[in-house]
């Protein structure tokens, strides 16, 4: 489809919404919102899978993740939106294109509150164990929903003290793992490099399994672009955000591996069992290390609870605000989309029950529709930039904050990345269901979209 000189109307994007966000705030979701449950917990089969090669795995799938970012950061700086990458799909490729990746990352997004809900229940079942889960399932989507219907600066004092716990966490861990390492830490004793003799135990494949996992646990980068339209100043806050994403990405995800493949035996069942990083504290005699954890995983997936209950409701909003949705969608009433919140925060408690009551078939087909998404929005982002750069140095230099490096070959390499992620999801039987489920969601979003374009075209 040509691209057009025609503003949509994603540049008017967003103008019904507060700007309650401050720079702290936006600094804060930056920082924390590369720190997830994923990490804590889903890296243990990577490590298992993939042995001290995790490490390559985490470095290389990285790597892909700071190139996107790069892409989506110099269109957000260029054109702040709560649609984010939807917005930019739109304008770059047509109306279906963003209609496609925002419902995509709609259900997404709503669907993970749910499996974020469930998990933390779990963990207060444990402490509790006369109370039933779905009760805390729902005592936390109260909260949450609560918090993002009020004014947006709830939402970002919530993830700001969030962040500031998982940083935390995620620092002091490091640095007693490097003590640890060094042999400077009292009563332990540095294994050295015993735990790294054998590179790739499990040869090519747990390498490939070890990269998929690391790819998907990269989730909720996003959020801070969608966040950054609420601020007080969003072209600033994008930049900041997207250039320290590298060291971020450096220190918190392949920083934490190499420590802890360091440290445990990749082949040790705690790491699987009790998750890598009680594994890890274990190892270091810190005394009540799996509760401590438990502590951290909570607060990580209750800070994903209320990002993702965030995420959904602007990306709703922008839909409709840019007529792909139902128009009480879009509601705004003190300067916070709160129709939009309350259906994001039901799909996600609708997920929790159908987890009770359909779990073999409807909720596990849910789960396998959203395993791809990601990627599937990486591609637009992608795509996006390609074509929105050329657009934005002809037409408007200026709101080139943000430059991708080395446009347009990183670009290309970036896609080559995901392409070959799609090609290694369809070699392994366990993710070959998930790409083919979401193709088939992507595929049917695209056609609905486009036979919207051409009756609005017509109209």
């Amino acid at each position: 489809m040509p691209l057009t000189t025609v503003e949509t109307p994603a540049d008017t994007d967003g103008v019904s919404l507060s700007h309650g966000l401050k720079q702290r705030h936006l600094s804060m979701i930056a920082l924390g919102g590369v720190i997830g449950a994923g990490l804590f917990v889903g890296s243990g089969a990577g490590i298992a899978a993939a042995g001290p090669s995790i490490v390559i795995a985490y470095a290389l799938s990285g790597l892909l993740v700071m190139l996107v970012m790069r892409m989506l950061g110099e269109m957000s700086a260029a054109y702040p939106s709560s649609g984010s990458f939807s917005s930019h799909a739109e304008r770059a490729i047509g109306p279906w294109a963003g209609f496609t990746a925002g419902w995509a990352f709609w259900v997404l997004l709503c669907t993970a509150v749910g499996l974020e809900g469930i998990g933390a229940a779990q963990i207060v079942h444990g402490w509790l164990p006369g109370t039933p889960e779905w009760a805390w399932v729902a005592l936390f989507m109260v909260v949450f929903c609560g918090t993002n219907l009020a004014a947006v600066k709830n939402f970002g004092e919530f993830e700001f003290w969030f962040a500031a716990l998982k940083v935390g966490a995620i620092t002091l861990f490091l640095v007693l793992g490097v003590l640890a390492l060094a042999g400077v830490l009292p009563g332990t004793d540095s294994p050295g490099g015993s735990n790294l003799t054998e590179l790739l135990p499990n040869g090519g494949e747990g390498l490939v399994i070890g990269l998929l996992a690391s790819v998907f646990a990269y989730g909720g980068l996003e959020t801070v672009t969608i966040a950054a339209a609420e601020s007080q100043d969003p072209v600033r806050g994008v930049a900041r955000a997207v250039r320290t994403a590298m060291w971020r990405i450096a220190v918190f995800y392949v920083g934490s591996m190499a420590v802890i493949v360091a440290l445990v035996p990749w082949d040790d069942p705690q790491v699987v069992e009790n998750g890598p990083y009680v594994a890890a504290l274990d190892r270091l005699g810190i005394p009540g290390a799996g509760q401590l954890m438990n502590v951290v995983v909570l607060v990580a997936l209750l800070s994903a609870m209320n990002a993702n209950v965030y995420g959904a409701s602007r990306i709703g909003y922008s839909l409709v605000e840019r007529g792909q949705g139902p128009k009480w969608l879009g509601r705004v009433s003190g300067g916070v989309p709160r129709v939009a919140v309350l259906a994001s925060s039901v799909f996600g408690f609708l997920c929790v029950l159908l987890s009770y009551w359909r779990p073999d078939d409807v909720f596990a087909w849910l789960l396998n529709m959203i395993g791809a998404v990601i990627l599937v929005v990486w591609i637009f982002i992608a795509v996006s930039q390609l074509r929105l750069r050329r657009r934005l140095e002809r037409e408007t230099p200026e709101r080139l904050a943000v430059r991708m490096w080395a446009f347009p070959w990183l670009t290309w390499v970036a896609l080559a990345g995901m392409a070959t992620v799609f090609v290694l999801m369809a070699r392994e039987p366990d993710t070959r269901v998930q790409l083919y489920s979401t193709g088939a969601m992507t595929l049917s979003l695209a056609a609905v979209g486009y036979a919207w374009q051409r009756a609005r075209a017509r109209r």
